[in-house]
């Protein structure tokens, strides 16, 4: 027996492409001198239209070697913090008419050859915010270099971060991400932390705001030059997330007002 879809129903299916005229990557930097070259040849520069680095006070040659590469290069004259980092990233994106923005640890860690396949999820509507996920299996994970203890934290951080957001997501804590132009004028981000918890907040944000957040498999490196924080540092930005988590219940229950979860321009928000 055979059906013919009405329709209503292939209209809603094959819904108009998002396009996207400018894509940017961006790239936090702090150390990286060891490190850039590798990341830059692996992103398809034919998909991207600019690269941006903001170097964060390093001591090395991080911002030279940029430089000699080509990219769009803003130094900061004093550290600012890994989130303070990204938001000059943002803004530089922003101001750049990015109408999509991927963000990329400089550290060699992620594989940016996969732009172009989250880039594809993203125009096709599915998501508004694409995380890479280190996480596919434990074995991959622990074999590709994450320590066990740095795997387990992340493993029930992000069982909480489902739980507590209603998401979905293998990977909480990844350093490739890629969003819509919409969410970064959306999310008050200027608001958030200069530090790792940043991207707690970040994706706290987004899902309080009503965004569609999703993840794909990406395999990801550890290795001696990569960077990757301390235990001591984990256990803060752990704790960090725990509150943000806190906040963003006490936000959507009506118990308490967060500046991280406030629109800026009077927007409430798409849920």
């Amino acid at each position: 027996m055979t059906s013919i879809l009405s329709e209503d129903v292939v209209r809603r299916v094959r819904h108009d492409r998002r396009a996207f005229k400018r894509r940017v990557v961006v790239l936090p930097a702090y150390n990286a001198e060891s490190t850039l070259r590798a990341t830059i040849a692996d992103i398809p520069r034919e998909w991207v239209d600019e690269i941006i680095l903001v170097d964060d006070c390093s001591p090395d040659r991080t911002v030279e070697i940029a430089r000699e590469l080509g990219l769009t290069t803003i130094a900061h004259k004093v550290n600012r913090g890994y989130g303070g980092n990204q938001k000059t990233c943002y803004d530089a994106a922003l101001a750049s008419g990015a109408d999509v923005i991927f963000m990329l640890h400089p550290d060699y860690q992620y594989d940016g050859r996969l732009i172009p396949a989250f880039l594809n999820v993203l125009e096709l509507g599915v998501c508004d915010v694409m995380l890479g996920s280190r996480v596919r299996t434990r074995r991959e994970t622990l074999a590709g270099g994450m320590p066990i203890w740095k795997y387990f934290s992340n493993r029930m951080l992000t069982l909480v971060e489902n739980v507590a957001l209603g998401q979905n997501l293998g990977d909480f804590h990844s350093g490739f991400r890629c969003y819509t132009r919409e969410v970064i004028e959306t999310l008050p981000y200027h608001r958030f932390s200069d530090d790792f918890v940043f991207d707690s907040q970040f994706l706290a944000a987004a899902a309080h705001f009503g965004f569609k957040i999703g993840d794909a498999p990406m395999p990801c490196r550890y290795f001696a030059e990569a960077s990757s924080i301390n235990f001591r540092r984990s256990t803060t930005y752990g704790l960090r997330t725990l509150w943000t988590i806190a906040q963003y219940n006490l936000q959507r229950s009506g118990l308490g007002r967060f500046a991280i979860f406030e629109p800026v321009t009077g927007r409430q928000g798409r849920s």
